[in-house]
């Protein structure tokens, strides 16, 4: 894979990385080049089974700064002068992350560089697994700009740190350091600056080495859990454990586990 206008995109065996390369604005992701980057690299990376895992990280010293100030103010952004016309906009921009992320089903690691401020930090919360440098800050900070949260982070936020934690972030728009996040189950690890992305392709490489059909289906499982009732989970279990039992993978798994050797997963 290659660059991609803001994104820059490079593949290392089964894991690709994905890093927002707009520095001199702090990554912002509210802009459709942007948007239209993401959705093509991790829709290519979600087709292509050879792809185990995705990172997702920053350059310069940003995650991402969310949305960019200077076009809210303009109205060349989000914003237009007619308020239906801003819907459109951010049903046809900002808004397809949330629902792409939803349907993935390569797993993806935040590599939280620095801060992630509003889109930002929504979008560290649409991956699956997140990693933050000890540099780190988090805020849900929308409302401190008389805005909402406008791309899912008031579905998003609930689920991983509990509705009342997120409801304190979201109405305070306060700023939170790597380690609270922590605390508050944001985020899965710190560590050191310089050692984030070893970290988080440490994580990646220990998914990459597991069967990738069951990954991925493990992982939808995760998702449709969120929403489902206990029997709809139940009933798709079981229609996935019938295609996991069937997958070439599988009987490696058996084998090599009753042979006490490596198994070798094809993705078959």
């Amino acid at each position: 894979m290659a660059v991609t206008g803001p994104l820059l995109a490079a593949r290392d065996g089964a894991v690709v990385t994905l890093t927002l390369n707009l520095p001199d604005k702090r990554n912002p992701v509210s802009e459709p080049e942007m948007v239209d980057a993401l959705v093509d690299a991790l829709e290519a990376a979600d087709q292509d089974i050879g792809v185990r895992a995705v990172i997702l990280t920053g350059a310069g010293s940003a995650f991402s700064s969310g949305g960019d100030l200077r076009a809210m103010k303009s109205g060349t952004g989000l914003r237009a002068d007619l308020p239906a016309d801003t819907r459109r906009r951010y049903r046809a921009g900002i808004q397809r992350l949330p629902l792409l992320f939803h349907a993935l089903e390569v797993p993806v690691i935040a590599a939280v560089n620095g801060p992630a401020i509003g889109a930002g930090l929504d979008l560290a919360c649409m991956c699956d697994i997140r990693i933050a440098a000890d540099t780190a800050v988090f805020a849900e900070s929308f409302v401190r700009l008389g805005i909402v949260p406008g791309d899912g982070g008031a579905w998003l936020l609930p689920r991983i740190v509990g509705f009342s934690r997120a409801t304190e972030l979201a109405l305070t728009g306060e700023t939170i350091d790597a380690h609270e996040a922590l605390a508050i189950g944001l985020v899965s690890r710190v560590v050191p600056g310089d050692a984030l992305l070893d970290a988080a392709r440490a994580v990646a490489a220990r998914i990459a080495a597991n069967p990738p059909q069951a990954v991925r289906m493990t992982k939808r499982l995760l998702r449709e859990g969120q929403t489902a009732t206990l029997p709809a989970l139940l009933d798709l279990s079981a229609a996935m454990q019938a295609l996991a039992h069937a997958t070439a993978d599988h009987d490696e798994a058996v084998d090599a586990f009753l042979a006490k050797r490596p198994p070798r997963f094809q993705g078959s």
